[in-house]
């Protein structure tokens, strides 16, 4: 690298920075992919982790154009180079691949790599990935290209911390499976408990209906009456519950046309009155919206089923640096310190779980008779 000493730091900094920014273990490849060509000035670099098959389970370019990757074709296999580093777990510095006598050629498509650096990335004793890079570039014409001790020294530096980024996303991400998983187990219950209940009922308006229809036409009426009523109760329950199963709408809607319908929908599915404001709040971070989507379902659910409110409001809004989201009931509120001294914790250890894991905070306000407010505030906006 053409770099003095503090530019080189510097370079060095802002690419760990950047590496532990990212909580999707896909954006945490990318910028440790990045990094690493940037920072050794190569015009490749790839890294793979492995899969259980002889292949690799994700495998990232960078250096190499969209069109070019799509014609190079499948996944590479562990094989040649690529497999030593993984089995052997050892540094490979090479002047030239292709005149190595393990390299077994390339695709058609694949760009031409001369000098080659690769090393294994570790979790204590695992490989969990290979980090390689090809065709240093010359500073000057006349110059002999080619990777040095100093490139593998920096290189396994990047390599150690972004062992610790990988492993971190990893986490993450089986986190929000779990979360995911408790979710679906939370919306299973709450569909027997609320959508069965209106059913059974339905079933028994409709029977009382087919009994009076002969004796008593009037009255038969009447529970018809309540049989469409019952049905229009259920097909809501229904439809407020598959909203929170499928936040499909973040993706092609975002955050703000995202809640606002589930608001309408919950709005009519509930006694209480709900509704929702919006002011000044950009797109944010998938990860980002996503948990303000899920915090903002779960204090909804607590508020619609367990306070007894006349209203719920709900708020989004930039706030400086930040975008806030707060969800305000008028209902019976509680003692949060009673609540965690009961055991009972209303959602509240998953939404708090959900802010921290995106680098925000979430507050709660509440006492009996006062209502409650829940708030979480990320950065951004």
């Amino acid at each position: 690298m053409n770099q003095g000493p503090r530019s080189g730091l510097s370079a060095v900094s802002s690419a760990l920075l950047a590496m532990s920014r990212h909580l999707e273990v896909r954006d945490v490849l990318k910028t440790i992919v990045a990094s690493a060509r940037e920072l050794l000035d190569a015009e490749y670099a790839a890294l793979g982790v492995p899969d259980d098959h002889g292949g690799f389970a994700q495998f990232v370019v960078d250096g190499v154009s969209e069109e070019q990757w799509k014609a190079i074709g499948p996944l590479p296999r562990q094989h040649g180079i690529l497999a030593a580093m993984l089995h052997e777990a050892r540094t490979e510095r090479l002047a030239d691949v292709r005149k190595d006598p393990r390299f077994e050629g390339w695709p058609d498509a694949h760009p031409d790599m001369s000098d080659f650096l690769g090393l294994p990335i570790r979790d204590g004793e695992e490989i969990i990935g290979a980090l390689f890079l090809a065709n240093k570039r010359c500073t000057k014409p006349q110059d002999a290209c080619g990777f040095t001790e100093d490139d593998v020294e920096l290189l396994t530096i990047l390599a150690q911390h972004a062992a610790i980024a990988l492993t971190n996303a990893r986490l993450y991400e089986r986190s929000r499976e779990l979360t995911i998983a408790e979710e679906r187990s939370r919306l299973a219950h709450e569909l027997h408990d609320a959508v069965s209940q209106k059913l059974f009922s339905l079933r028994l308006t409709a029977q009382a209906a087919a009994a009076l229809i002969d004796r008593d036409p009037g009255r038969a009426k009447g529970e018809l009456h309540q049989v469409a009523v019952l049905a229009a109760e259920a097909a809501d329950e229904l439809r407020a519950a598959v909203v929170e199963l499928r936040p499909a709408g973040l993706d092609e809607d975002g955050l703000v046309a995202t809640l606002r319908t589930q608001v309408q929908v919950l709005d009519r599915a509930h006694t209480a009155r709900v509704t929702f404001t919006s002011r000044g709040v950009r797109a944010l971070p998938a990860s980002q919206e996503e948990a303000l989507l899920r915090v903002a379902q779960e204090a909804l659910h607590n508020a619609l089923r367990h306070s007894a409110a006349e209203r719920v409001g709900v708020t989004l809004v930039r706030k400086g640096e930040s975008v806030v989201l707060s969800v305000t009931d008028d209902g019976c509120g509680f003692e949060p310190e009673a609540i965690r001294r009961a055991g009972r914790h209303l959602g509240l250890v998953s939404m708090r779980d959900r802010a921290g894991g995106v680098g925000g905070t979430l507050t709660v306000e509440s006492a009996p008779g006062k209502g409650t407010t829940i708030e979480m505030e990320v950065p951004g906006g």
